[in-house]
């Protein structure tokens, strides 16, 4: 299988997908997302980050909120 194949299927996955969106095109699409899909997003893209209920209360003591996330989400999208 060809490199290029491979590229062809990754971004039809939808966390590929986002990566590729910039401004207001981004920020409206993660609008539409529940905050549990922002939460798996993160933990899709960030394996050591503590986004996860459960983890960032014993870590920090309180959840992501939905807002939270999205800051995230765009801050490692756009210094990736």
């Amino acid at each position: 299988m060809s490199i290029h194949i491979i590229e062809e299927e990754k971004l039809k996955h939808p966390y590929y997908k986002l990566m590729e969106l910039k401004g207001e095109t981004l920020e409206t699409e993660l609008n539409s997302w529940s905050r549990l899909d922002l939460i798996e997003w993160l933990c899709w893209n960030d394996r050591n980050g503590v986004y996860k209920d459960e983890e960032s209360l014993q870590e920090f003591g309180n959840t992501v909120s939905k807002e939270e996330a999205i800051e995230i989400i765009i801050r490692q999208i756009t210094e990736a």
